[in-house]
C-alpha cells in the first residue's frame, strides 16, 4: 500500500464528496466510494488514525488494484496521425479501420472515440466563478524575482519568490529564497502558516513551470514530505486540474503584483533586506490596497472576517524534515549528501527511505524504523557495527586489546608472538595480528599454537610463515633437538649508529 491510501482516508474524515477526492487524486468515484465504505466498517473515519504501518496491515490488498494510477491512452502514440486523417474529414469509424490496418492499433472504437472527443474539445467553455469560504482555500506558488546579493557571501544569485494567497480575503504572505528545494517549500509554509496565525483547510498547487510545485505534484518523495507537512498542520493538498489556470488565478494575480509593484525598478538588494521590506510592503501596501474583485483592502478583511475562521495552528511546528530513496550499498551505507550512513546488511541491494532534518537522519523500510544516526557533514561517515554481518562485526572489534585476549586463550607461545607483533607500531601491524588470528578459524588453536611455537624457535613472527607451517603440517614436526631458540633483536626505525653519538678525534681538524 502506497502513503496515497492515508491521504485518501484522511480527506474521507474531513468530510469530503467522493467525486472532490476522485478530481484532486486523481482516481475513480467508484474507488472513493468504495474506500469510504471499507473506511466505516472498519472505524477509520471517527477517532484516531492509526499509523501507516497499522493501516498498511489493515487494509493491505484491498485496493490494490483500483489504486493502481490511470492508464494512458493506447491511441496517444498515433495522435499526429489521427489529426491529420481528422483534418481531412475522416469519420471516427473509417479512423479506427485505418489504424488497425495501417499501423496495428489493437485498441476499441470506443477507447479511440474517447480520445478524439478529448483531442478536439476546442470550443471556448464557459465557467462559474467560485468565491471560497472564509478559512478554506489558499493558493501557493513560485515566481522568479531576478538577482538577489546573499547576505553571507556578497554573491549576487538568482531568486525565487514563494506567495500564499488566501482565496477568500485575498491576504498574502510572501518570501524570497534562493533555491526550489524541498527543504525551502516546507521552510516557506511553515513561515506562511505562522505568518497567517493559523491554517487554511486546503492548499491549492499547480505551476508546472516551478520545479518543486511539479515534484509536490508528480515525485514520490516529494510527496512525501509535502504529504507529512500536509497531516502536521491539518491541510489537504488540492492540485489543481491541467489546463485550467482559472482555479489559481488568485495566486497567480498574486505572483504578477508582487513581481510587478514590489520587485520591480528595485535592482538588486540583500536577501534579508529584500524580505524585510516585503513583508512591510504586503502590510503597508498590498494589504491595504482596494482589490480589484472584492472591492475590499484584504489585510483588514482578513483580520476582521477569515483569521478566525483557519485552523489553529498545532502546538509544535513542524520539524523540517525531508523524504529520500536511497540504496544500501554492499559496505553497508546509504549515501545522503555525500555523507554516509550505515543500514541492516539485510537490506543491501534493496531501496529504502532516509527522513533528514539537519540534525537527525532515520532510516525506514515498508514503514519500519531500522536506523537511526547523528546528521554528518559531506564525507562523515556514520556506522553502528551491529549493521555488519556477524564475521565482519568480529572483524571491527579486533582492536589490539581484544588481540592480546584472544592470543592468550589460545596458548602462550600465541600471545607471545602477537605481542611481538604489536609491540612496535601497534595499529600498523594490528592487519597481521588479526589475520594471524584468523588462522584459528581454518585450523585447530592447538595447531596454530604449535605452530607460533615453532615460528617463535626460528625467529619468525610473519603471517605468510605462520600459513606454511599449518599448510604443510609441520606444526606437527618436533623441534631440532639441543638447539636454541632465535632471539630477535628489536630494530628502532631511524636509529643512529653510535660512531655518530660518539666521534673520535682522529683526523679531525681543530683548526690549529
Amino acid at each position: 500500500m502506497t502513503l496515497d491510501v492515508r491521504e485518501l482516508i484522511r480527506r474521507l474524515r474531513a468530510g469530503q464528496t467522493n467525486r472532490a477526492i476522485a478530481r484532486e487524486m486523481g482516481v475513480a468515484r467508484k474507488t472513493a466510494a468504495k474506500y469510504r465504505s471499507v473506511a466505516a466498517a472498519e472505524g477509520l473515519l471517527t477517532g484516531a488514525l492509526p499509523d501507516a504501518s497499522s493501516l498498511d496491515r489493515l487494509l493491505e490488498g484491498r485496493m490494490a488494484e483500483s489504486a493502481l494510477p490511470r492508464q494512458p491512452w493506447k491511441a496517444a502514440p498515433y495522435r499526429s496521425v489521427i489529426e491529420d486523417l481528422r483534418g481531412q474529414g475522416v469519420e471516427i469509424k473509417a479512423l479506427h479501420a485505418r489504424l488497425r490496418e495501417d499501423h496495428g492499433f489493437e485498441g476499441s472504437y470506443s477507447a479511440l472515440r474517447r480520445y478524439v472527443v478529448h483531442l478536439e474539445q476546442t470550443a471556448p467553455r464557459g465557467y462559474v466563478r467560485l468565491e471560497t469560504p472564509a478559512g478554506q482555500e489558499a493558493q501557493v506558488d513560485f515566481g522568479s524575482a531576478g538577482k538577489m546579493a546573499d547576505p553571507e557571501t556578497g554573491e549576487v544569485k538568482k531568486a525565487w519568490v514563494f506567495v500564499m494567497t488566501l482565496s477568500f480575503s485575498r491576504h498574502q504572505y510572501a518570501e524570497v529564497v534562493f533555491d526550489q528545494k524541498v527543504e525551502t517549500w516546507l521552510r516557506c509554509h511553515r513561515h506562511a502558516f505562522e505568518y497567517l496565525g493559523g491554517v487554511p483547510s486546503r492548499i491549492v498547487v499547480d505551476n508546472l513551470k516551478a520545479a518543486i510545485v511539479k515534484a509536490a505534484l508528480h515525485d514520490p518523495v516529494v510527496q512525501r514530505s509535502y504529504r507529512q507537512l500536509a497531516e502536521h498542520y491539518g491541510f489537504l493538498i488540492s492540485p489543481c486540474r491541467p489546463r485550467t489556470p482559472e482555479h489559481k488565478g488568485k495566486v497567480e494575480s498574486g505572483v504578477h503584483y508582487v513581481k510587478r509593484n514590489f520587485l520591480a525598478g528595485r535592482g538588486v538588494m540583500s536577501l534579508t533586506e529584500c524580505n524585510t521590506k516585503l513583508l512591510r510592503w504586503i502590510e503597508e501596501t498590498a494589504g491595504r490596497r482596494c482589490h480589484g474583485t472584492t472591492k475590499q483592502q484584504p489585510l483588514p478583511l482578513f483580520r476582521r472576517l477569515e483569521q478566525s475562521r483557519l485552523q489553529p495552528l498545532p502546538s509544535s511546528p513542524y520539524d523540517l524534515g525531508v523524504w529520500k530513496r536511497v540504496k544500501v550499498h554492499p559496505d553497508c551505507h546509504v549515501v545522503i549528501d555525500g555523507a554516509y550512513y550505515s543500514a541492516p546488511h539485510r537490506l543491501i541491494g534493496r531501496q529504502v527511505w532516509a527522513r533528514t532534518n539537519g540534525r537527525d537522519v532515520h532510516l525506514f523500510h515498508e514503514y519500519e524504523r531500522i536506523a537511526s544516526h547523528r546528521w554528518g557533514r559531506a564525507g562523515v561517515r556514520r556506522t553502528i557495527a551491529d549493521h555488519y554481518p556477524p564475521d565482519k562485526q568480529a572483524y571491527l572489534m579486533s582492536t589490539p586489546s581484544w588481540c592480546r585476549r584472544r592470543s592468550a586463550e589460545i596458548g602462550p607461545s600465541c600471545r607471545e608472538l602477537i605481542d611481538r607483533l604489536l609491540s612496535e607500531r601497534p595499529l600498523d601491524r594490528l592487519r597481521a595480528a588479526q589475520a594471524v588470528l584468523r588462522l584459528a578459524d581454518r585450523h585447530a588453536p592447538a595447531r596454530l599454537e604449535a605452530a607460533c611455537r615453532r615460528a617463535l624457535f626460528f625467529g619468525e613472527t610473519s603471517h605468510r610463515t605462520l600459513k606454511r607451517i599449518l599448510d604443510d603440517g609441520l606444526d606437527h614436526e618436533p623441534l631440532p633437538a639441543g638447539g636454541e631458540p632465535v632471539v630477535s633483536e628489536t630494530t628502532f626505525a631511524f636509529a643512529r649508529p653510535g660512531s655518530e653519538l660518539f666521534p673520535t678525534t682522529e683526523g679531525v681538524d681543530h683548526g690549529h
